[in-house]
Order: C-alpha cells, then sequence, then structure tokens
C-alpha cells in the first residue's frame, strides 16, 4: 500500500473530485513519463503518477484516441521557449447529462465519475504551459484545487444566466476558466468580461488575461471565451466577438513599457461559428493581424479541420469545427499542433464516448516568440 504524501493532503483539503482522483497511489506506470513533454511545474515530479492514477480508474475503457503533434516550419525556437496552449469545451456536467441529449451516449459514459477522470488524463497527456476551458462547472470542487496541486493559478468567470443551474443536482454555473502554469508565467492582469451586442449585455462571457513568460521576460494576452449557440444567431456571435476584439484593444493599449510594443495575442474559444460565418472573418481581418492555428494541419496552410465537435442528438448528426486558436502572427510562430482523431477512431457512436468526455476534442498547440534573441550560441539546435 502507498502512502499518500502530505503535499496531497495539503493541497486539496476541499474533499470531492479532488480527493477522490488522487486518494492512493501505486508504483508508478514507468512509460508514462514520455508522455509529459514539459516538465516544467514544480510538482512535475509526481505528474507521471497522477497520470497513471487516471489510467488505472479508466481500464475499462477502449484505448485513447492515437493523437500526434505535427511539427511546423523550420523549428528555429528555442525549446525551453516553446509554449503549449489548450483549448477545449470540456462539456458541462448538467448539460451532458441534462440538456444536450447525446442519443448515441450511454449514460454510464457521461458520469462525472468516469468524465473527470478522462478530463485530466487529457491535460496530464499534454501538459499544457496555459489551459483555456468552456463549459467548466466542476470549478472550484476539482478543476481548481487539483490543477493548483499541478503548479496552475486560474480564473473563473461564470455565464450570468447559465442553463446548467436549470438542471436537478447541478453543480452550479457553467462558464470560461483560464489556467496557467505559475513557474512559467508572471501574472500581470486579468479581467472578466461579460460581452454585450449594441451595449446590451449577454449571457456570454470571456476571461482576458496579461502573463509575462519567466523565459523570455515577454508579455503574452490570452483570451478564452464561449459566444452563443445555435443556428439563427450568426448576428449575435458576430457582434460579441466585435465586442472581445474592442476589450482587447483596450487590454492591450493599458499595459506599461513602450506604448509601440506589440503585445502578441492567444485567443481560444469554441466559438459555435463554423468558417464561413461573419465572426470568424472579423478576427480574420482583424487589425491585430491574427490567424487560426489550425489551419497549419492543411496542405495549403489555409484550411480549417473538418471537424472540432462530432455528435449526434435527436435532431441529427452534427459534425463541424467551432472550435479555434487565434494568435498574433506577426509576433507568434507556430510550432507544432496535435492532429484531430480519424473518424474510425471516434466511432459511429460519435462524442462524447467512454473513450472521450466531452463533445468536443481539444485543440493543443506549441507557439514561440519570434525574432528572439538568445545569449550564448546564434541559434539552438533544431528540435526534434
Amino acid at each position: 500500500m502507498c502512502v499518500l504524501p502530505s503535499v496531497y493532503t495539503s493541497l486539496y483539503p476541499m474533499g470531492g473530485g479532488a480527493t477522490k482522483l488522487y486518494n492512493a497511489l501505486t508504483q508508478p506506470l514507468s512509460s508514462t513519463s514520455s508522455l509529459l513533454p514539459f516538465p516544467s511545474s514544480h510538482l512535475n515530479p509526481q505528474l507521471p503518477e497522477l497520470l497513471r492514477q487516471c489510467e488505472e480508474a479508466l481500464t475499462d475503457r477502449p484505448p485513447r484516441f492515437d493523437r500526434k503533434f505535427v511539427h511546423i516550419g523550420d523549428g528555429d525556437g528555442a525549446p525551453s521557449s516553446v509554449i503549449r496552449v489548450m483549448q477545449w469545451n470540456i462539456l458541462a456536467q448538467a448539460l451532458g447529462e441534462g440538456l444536450d441529449n447525446f442519443v448515441m451516449c450511454p449514460l454510464e459514459a457521461l458520469s462525472w465519475s468516469r468524465r473527470k477522470y478522462l478530463i485530466m488524463e487529457e491535460v496530464l497527456t499534454y501538459r499544457p504551459h496555459i489551459v483555456c476551458m468552456q463549459e467548466v462547472d466542476h470549478y472550484y470542487d476539482t478543476l481548481q484545487p487539483v490543477l493548483a496541486g499541478l503548479g496552475y493559478s486560474s480564473h473563473f468567470c461564470p455565464k450570468p444566466w447559465s442553463p446548467c443551474l436549470g438542471v436537478e443536482g447541478n453543480n452550479g454555473p457553467d462558464g470560461c476558466a483560464l489556467f496557467y502554469d505559475e513557474s512559467r508565467f508572471e501574472l500581470l492582469d486579468s479581467v472578466n468580461i461579460r460581452l454585450s451586442a449594441m451595449r446590451i449585455p449577454t449571457n456570454q462571457v470571456a476571461i482576458v488575461t496579461t502573463l509575462r513568460c519567466r523565459i523570455t521576460g515577454k508579455c503574452v494576452c490570452v483570451a478564452v471565451t464561449h459566444l452563443k449557440a445555435r443556428s439563427g444567431w450568426e448576428w449575435l456571435r458576430s457582434t460579441q466577438g466585435s465586442d472581445l476584439l474592442w476589450h482587447l484593444q483596450n487590454v492591450v493599449q493599458k499595459q506599461p513599457g513602450d506604448p509601440a510594443a506589440d503585445i502578441p495575442l492567444l485567443i481560444c474559444g469554441d466559438f459555435n461559428a463554423v468558417p464561413n460565418e461573419e465572426v470568424y472573418r472579423r478576427f480574420a481581418t482583424s487589425p491585430f493581424g491574427l490567424d487560426s492555428a489550425y489551419k497549419k494541419l492543411s496542405r495549403d496552410g489555409l484550411t480549417e479541420p473538418e471537424y472540432t465537435t462530432w455528435k449526434i442528438r435527436p435532431t441529427g448528426e452534427c459534425c463541424s469545427t467551432l472550435d479555434y486558436i487565434w494568435y498574433t502572427k506577426d509576433t507568434l510562430r507556430v510550432d507544432a499542433v496535435l492532429d484531430m482523431p480519424t473518424e474510425e477512431e471516434i466511432g459511429p457512436n460519435r462524442l462524447p464516448s467512454f473513450s472521450y468526455p466531452s463533445d468536443h476534442l481539444s485543440l493543443v498547440c506549441d507557439f514561440s516568440f519570434k525574432e528572439e534573441e538568445w545569449e550564448g550560441n546564434n541559434k539552438p539546435a533544431h528540435r526534434k
């Protein structure tokens, strides 16, 4: 029997999901360390054991999706300077079990007792420095305490009128959450925003956080949002997107230092908008010089993936691209992009499933600052 280290009993005093997730660690699984490419947090020695704990709790599930990173460009950035970003609508528990009505997904697969392990496994496997999530309704009892124990600070912004509150036995309102690795970033500023349309507050929110990289000393502004869902609301999504861009302009202008300096932007979100919608065009043509990172997966570099969400509801099957990681292309470079699982891996019943906890797939990208100057030799060695 393995005794739980004292660090866990102090980090997870809230009980509930966090305590159950890390209640008893046994022999470490040697192969898990290779799944954690960026061991930067001061608690990272425990990460392989925690990942193995998730895997043990999921021994009866089908295999994980075999997703690999596609490396982009010439790789002339310093390995230590790479910033790994995850964007993910994790599916609110109350919505998954209640309102969303995934007709092909067994109720067992939607239980929080299973989904919490799958969600944590996804984060632990890719170990991003920045995690942007939507539909978070287990922030205080699970995600915040667990990820705080791994060295992440975070901010949470609930929806004012969350539909989760209408579901019996709910865990509170869902909203957006932004987590960042404290060992890698220093917090400069963070603001929660209630998005407006024609000056009227809406039910959609955003978090805008400005961070300073402890390695390069450079700043980056990270935003996470979740725009209005459903067809017929295209005009509202467009207006909400414009409001977010306006807020970002104000945030960037407020930063101290050289007013001419460009602060790179990373904007992650479930936009609920396909690429031909107006809100997509607004971001693609904004004065910030934004580009969508996942276009890098296409052969021409101009096309979004075929899908970031794939589900079956009573109204039919929905396979579309709604999730994006936007970045400032003049100041940030995309070094790698996590590919998408195939249709065969996803399976005929689509998402969510016993293999995957959400109807949306996580997006994971590696970025680095352009035109970095490094001490020592001229250029670092090519990453492998």
